[in-house]
This record gives structure tokens, sequence and C-alpha cells, in this order.
């Protein structure tokens, strides 16, 4: 049973359970229906509000979008008046450009015209030059041939008239002739002398050598002279020279062999001028005696060209020479220092000893003046510790002298 109490008048009355669900029914249904009712109303009138308020915005919105194209028409109009404008001038710029490219182009055509008529007038003066220039090589060409033709016939007769002795030393005093005639202006530095020294059996003609200004020597040559007339029966080779010529300048220490010959006057291999035999023996050479001056010079720039790293190379070997020395000093100094150190330790290990025994015998001098000091201490203590009580003590007469004394020393005190 459920007791409800009556809103009006307060009276209170029992229900059972299904009429009290059923009054909860009607209750319950009674107010969703309300609450539903004023939700619907006030979704009503929401929305109402949201309607209105959209409406507003696009209007809003619209307005503006309105305000805008119609801005953007006006703008474009005023677009179209200026290109409207621009274009009527364009039209006349149009013109004066193409007047002015017509009155550029005529320019150009005409400047054309007078390059064309210059390169013309160019061309043929370079056609002339080169006529002149082939006209000159072959004025020289023919020269040389002559100069080269006049030697050979000088050589000829030369060899003619002299006997096969006086060939090659005419050959030897040849070349020292020309070397001498440009000795001091070409070769200020330079020495050239005979090969006199036959110590190891044979000897070149000539040795020349040119050293720098700082004394580095950047070029030898060991000089042989070779010729023999028409007439001699056995005819030599070039080759055959080339080995004792390569001999001559390993012992001698010249850097390059120069063989100058007149054997062999037919062989166009060794008239065609400076022919590098290398490939038989090293840097040998072997030339025509009109080739004797150019092929010193030759070899003498192309040494020049080396100098300086020829010094460089010199200053590395006094550099590792001085090294050496400062190694081998080193090296007697640290032999040195090591006997001497080994004499000093001897010498500290004596020391020490002798010191090791001195501080024995101290240590023994400190045993007896510890134990003297501690005899002396223990007889201070007794000499402290001993009384006339203790003197006396088998003495009664001794006591009795003393007691009577120390009595009288009293009295008199008083």
């Amino acid at each position: 049973m459920q007791e409800i109490k009556c809103p009006r008048c307060g009276e209170l009355f029992q229900i059972d359970e299904a009429g009290y669900a059923e009054i909860v029914r009607q209750v319950r249904d009674a107010e969703f229906q309300q609450e539903l009712s004023r939700r619907e109303q006030e979704f009503d009138l929401r929305r109402e509000n949201d309607l209105r308020l959209a409406r507003a915005e696009q209007e809003k919105v619209r307005t503006e979008a309105v305000a805008v194209k119609e801005a953007e028409i006006a703008r474009q109009k005023q677009e179209v008046t200026a290109l409207q404008a621009k274009l009527a001038a364009g039209e006349t710029e149009k013109q004066l450009a193409i007047r002015e490219a017509v009155s550029a182009k005529e320019q150009e055509l005409a400047e054309r015209a007078t390059e064309i008529t210059r390169l013309r007038g160019q061309l043929q003066s370079k056609e002339t030059e080169r006529q002149l220039s082939e006209k000159s090589l072959q004025e020289q060409y023919e020269a040389r041939l002559r100069m080269k033709d006049e030697q050979i016939e000088y050589y000829k007769d030369f060899k003619a008239r002299q006997s096969t002795k006086m060939i090659g030393e005419s050959l030897e005093q040849h070349c020292l002739n020309q070397f001498n005639s440009l000795r001091m202006t070409a070769f200020p530095r330079a020495y050239f002398e005979k090969d006199n020294d036959a110590a190891s059996g044979s000897k070149g003609d000539f040795i020349f050598r040119e050293c720098a200004e700082d004394g580095t020597e950047f070029i030898s040559i060991m000089f042989e002279m070779k010729n023999e007339a028409d007439e001699t029966r056995t005819k030599h080779k070039n080759e055959d020279f080339f080995k004792e010529l390569d001999k001559d300048r390993r012992e001698k220490g010249c850097e390059y062999a120069v063989l100058v010959s007149m054997l062999e006057g037919d062989n166009e291999y060794y008239n065609a001028g400076i022919v590098d035999v290398s490939y038989r023996y090293p840097k040998m050479y072997v030339i025509r005696p009109q080739f004797f001056i150019p092929m010193i010079t030759l070899l003498r720039n192309a040494a020049l060209n080396s100098l300086q790293y020829q010094q460089e190379l010199q200053v590395v070997r006094n550099q590792q020479l001085d090294i050496l020395h400062f190694e081998e000093n080193m090296n007697a100094f640290k032999a040195g220092f090591a006997r001497n150190y080994e004499l000093a330790s001897r010498k500290f290990g004596d020391a020490i000893a002798e010191i090791d025994k001195s501080i024995a015998q101290l240590q023994k001098v400190k045993e007896a003046l510890t134990s003297s000091e501690r005899n002396l201490r223990l007889a201070n203590d007794k000499a402290q510790d001993l009384s006339i009580k203790k003197l006396t003590k088998n003495s009664p007469s001794l006591k009795t002298m003393f007691d009577e004394a120390r009595q009288q020393s009293a009295e008199s005190e008083e």
C-alpha cells in the first residue's frame, strides 16, 4: 500500500500498487506532454530567429557582393577605356617603330657593305703578305741550302788538303776557335779545356763544364772530335767510338757525351743534323762540326731550366749533411754523457755506500747514547726517590741523630 497526500487539502489516503502506478503514469504522461509542447514552442521560436538572422546575413552578403561586382564592372570599364586609348596610341607607336626598324636595317646593310669592302681589302692584303712570306721562306731555304752546300764543299776541300793527323787536329782547333770566339759573351762562367787526364788509359778531346753564380755545376759535356781523309784505306764508322766515349764520360764525371764527327760523310742519317744515340749509350749525341755551338747552347739551355731544381736538391743535400753532422755530434754527446753518467753513477754508489756505513756507525752511537740516557734516567729516578727515612732504615743511631737535628731546627725557627 502507498500513502498519498492530497496537494489541496493535505489529507492522507492509501492506494494499492496498481492504483499508484496508474496515477504515476498519468502524471508522467501529462508532464511529458507539457514538456514536449514547451520544447516544440522553444524550437519553433529558435528556428524563426535563426531563419530571420540567416535571411538578414544573406541579404547583407548579397548586398556586399552586388557592391563588389558593381565596383569590378566599373573598374573593367575603366580598363577597357584605357586599353582603347593605349591601342590608339600603340598604333601610332607601331608605325613609328616600323619606320625606325626599316631605317636601322638600311643603316645596318650599309655598314655591312662597308665591312665587306674592308674585309676584302684585308683579305687581299693578307694574300699579298702570304705571298711575300712564302717568297721570303723560299729565299731563306735556298740561302741555307747554298750555305750547306758551301760548307760541304769547304770541308771536302779542307779534308783534301790535310793529312790524316792534321785533319783530326784541325777539327779540334776549329771547334776550340769557335768556342773561344763566343766564350766571354755567351759562356763567361764556362770551362772548356782539353782533357789531359789519361790516368785511366784513355781520354776525350775536350770537357765543357758550367756553374751557376753560387758555384752549382748544372751541365758537363765530354767532347770527342773525329775525322779522316777521303783517301784513307780503313774507313771508320761513328759507332766505333761510342763505347770509348761513354767510358770517358763516366770516368770524368760528365753528364753528356758528344761526338763531333766528319766520318761517314755520305751517310744522310748523320748529315741530317743532331743525332741522338742514347738508345745505345745514355745521353750521347753525334753532330757535324757546324752544329758544335748550337749543341752546347741547346744542352745548356735545357740544363738552365733544371738549375733551380738542382740548387734546391743541393740545399736538401746540405741539409741532410747538416742533419748527419748533427746526429754524429748528438751521438758523440750521448756516448760521452753515458760514460760520464756511468762514472758519476759509480761515484754516487760508492758515496752512498760510505753514507750507509756512516749511518750504521751513527746508529750504533745513537743506540749507545740512548742506553746511557736510559741508565742516567734510572739513576736520577733513584736519586729523586732517595730519602732520609730510607737511608736510616737500618741505622737507628743515624735516625736518632736526624730526628734530633730536625727538632733543633724547628725550635730555632720558633
